[in-house]
């Protein structure tokens, strides 16, 4: 191979691995991150988080859109499908999905105090 395409095909390598495969969007991914939680939030449609509130119960439905985001993760519930009721200490606490399940019971009091937390948070964005 001649010294000049061998130059040629050093600085294309270079430049390709300087750029990546990306869709040229700087900072987006090209691939969908291994987390289940990522890239909810910011686009949750409304209609879908209604569909999915509107298979609970008619006791839980009402104590899900109080808490509003999942306790784990602060998605909104309903990004993912119905909410998870679990109970921890007799208290109702919702999650957006079974990957939620484990960290949320780790911690009983942490998980209460952030059920509270949301719930004020609602309430704030519901009177402004």
């Amino acid at each position: 191979m001649s010294p000049r395409i061998l130059s040629v095909a050093s600085v294309a390598s270079l430049v390709l691995f300087m750029t990546g495969c990306g869709s040229g969007q700087n900072g987006t991914p090209t691939a969908a991150p291994n987390s289940p939680h990522a890239d909810h939030g910011d686009h949750v449609d409304k209609e879908e988080q209604k569909a999915a509130f509107a298979k609970l119960s008619d006791e839980d439905r009402p104590l899900a859109e109080a808490q509003g985001y999942c306790v784990v993760t602060s998605e909104p519930l309903g990004s993912m499908g119905p909410p998870i009721k679990l109970v921890i200490n007799e208290q109702p606490v919702f999650i957006c999905c079974k990957g939620c399940e484990k960290k949320a019971k780790s911690n009983p009091d942490k998980t209460l105090a952030k059920v509270e937390e949301l719930k004020a948070k609602v309430k704030s964005e519901s009177t402004n």
